[in-house]
């Protein structure tokens, strides 16, 4: 057994850096490389390109970056785990499979797949069985939005990426993962921790959690100094050392930007936290209140004393729906009375979607620059802003009456208050509402489903 493994992250969401990878390859030793890619409007995003294209719906960006590191991996025996499949790992797999050909890894390279977790075209037999799917939120029955699903999947956990690892994949890819195993699956592998060893396991989830959005841990997006966090344009991204016993150290490679520090690591703890004595997994349920955070050196924190439970006997599943259209526009006015012209403007514009007869299930506007951040909280209007931009959206399940709304905000240039700009660009865009649906499900209903395929001619 080793006595310690260096996980890299590598992505915190589909469209993060698109050099991280290859920088934490090549800026130093590590064991593992996790690339987190979604989100739960991902997957429906995922879900529209494959319903266009059946050779996509996976994150593509995953496939040319793999067939630049690939080589690297290889030679120097490194692991990566990705939930860069999305809706298609199938799909990823072989397109990662054809740039290993082309990096001339045949007979070197092994490429895992696992698949399970995409369960949308069980969904009539589900709820005909019983499984009624509810939303967690408002209890509603999934059976109420089933002819406008678009995506529907489970969030797996640890076991399919270990067993990846014990057969030796270079490259293990998956579908909707939760974005902790990443990180952990690596941990219970090399480390032999048994299934009921919640402590560890846990410790591996926040260590996973800590991982999984990239350089929010390593200084970017940080509230606390942030002027002082050194060199953004060159910031490292954290990397997990971690022990056997579950303790590890979150830090980065040498020589990079951002910084690895207490409150760095604990505003990326508290990130999408709910009950922090109950944060569930597949694998185990973390007590985040039990976590010991200290200082351990320049751009080094350890991590220690995480206690675990026993997990539940469901997984989440991330659905979305089609819930109707939504546009937005903007105008800018300038000074003077640059927040009373809007207003005005708002007025008019209000009115005469009246007067059109056109009716929406909400019409927000807001004033960017005044109180689009902190609503109420912006204070009275101020005199002397010098401008701000007025923002309105619309929504609802006519779509001719969404779209009628985007051809009445350029009129206000000549037809409402004086002082105008910011009007080029187009007219605002009609664009579908996908809407989340979040549920539970049995696990004795998820089988996943893991191949190994070695890289051929």
């Amino acid at each position: 057994m080793k006595d310690k493994i260096r996980i890299a992250s590598g992505q915190g969401f589909w469209g993060d850096q698109l050099d991280a990878p290859r920088r934490q390859v090549e800026g130093g030793p590590i064991d593992y490389l996790m690339l987190d890619y979604l989100a739960e409007v991902t997957m429906s995003i995922m879900q529209k390109q494959r319903s266009r294209n059946p050779a996509l719906g996976y994150a593509r960006d995953f496939v040319p970056l793999v067939g630049e590191i690939l080589p690297a991996v290889v030679d120097r025996n490194i692991r990566v785990v990705a939930n860069a499949g999305g809706v298609n790992p199938e799909g990823c797999r072989d397109a990662v499979l054809e740039e290993a050909r082309r990096a001339g890894l045949q007979g070197r390279a092994r490429v895992g797949m696992i698949t399970g977790d995409d369960i949308l075209e069980r969904l009539p037999d589900l709820l005909a069985r019983g499984v009624e799917l509810k939303n967690m939120e408002t209890g509603e029955p999934l059976s109420a939005v089933i002819g406008k699903v678009q995506s529907a999947n489970a969030y797996i956990g640890a076991r399919p990426i270990v067993e990846a690892l014990r057969r030796d994949a270079h490259v293990v890819i998956t579908g909707r993962s939760t974005d902790t195993a990443l990180t952990y699956a690596p941990m219970i592998h090399e480390f032999g921790w048994s299934w009921d060893d919640f402590d560890r396991i846990a410790a591996g989830v926040v260590a996973g959690h800590i991982n999984e959005c990239g350089a929010q841990a390593s200084g970017g997006n940080c509230l606390w100094n942030w002027r002082d966090i050194p060199d953004l344009a060159d910031v490292g991204f954290p990397i997990i050392e971690a022990a056997p016993d579950g303790s590890f150290v979150v830090t980065k490679h040498d020589g990079t930007g951002g910084r690895v520090a207490v409150p760095t690591v604990k505003e990326q703890l508290l990130y999408e936290m709910g009950d922090p004595k109950s944060y569930i997994t597949p694998d185990c349920v973390a007590d985040f209140t039990t976590i010991h955070v200290d200082e351990a050196g320049a751009d080094r924190v350890r991590i220690s004393g995480v206690r675990g439970a026993k997990p539940t006997d469901f997984l989440k599943v991330s659905l979305s729906y089609s819930d109707g259209w939504k546009a937005s526009g903007t105008l800018v006015y300038s000074w003077p009375d640059a927040v009373e012209k809007a207003q005005a403007a708002d007025r008019v514009l209000r009115a005469r979607l009246d007067r059109l007869r056109l009716r929406f299930d909400e019409v927000l506007t807001e004033f960017v620059g005044w109180n689009a951040t902190h609503g109420p909280l912006a204070g009275p209007v101020p005199r002397d802003l010098a401008e701000v931009t007025v923002r309105w959206s619309v929504r609802g399940h006519d779509m001719a009456a969404v779209d009628r709304f985007t051809k009445e905000i350029a009129p206000l240039v000549l037809t409402g208050p004086p002082s105008v700009t910011g009007f080029a660009g187009g007219r605002p865009r009609v664009q579908e509402i996908v809407a989340y649906w979040p549920a539970l499900i049995p696990k004795a209903e998820i089988e996943p489903f893991l191949k190994v395929d070695v890289v051929t001619a």
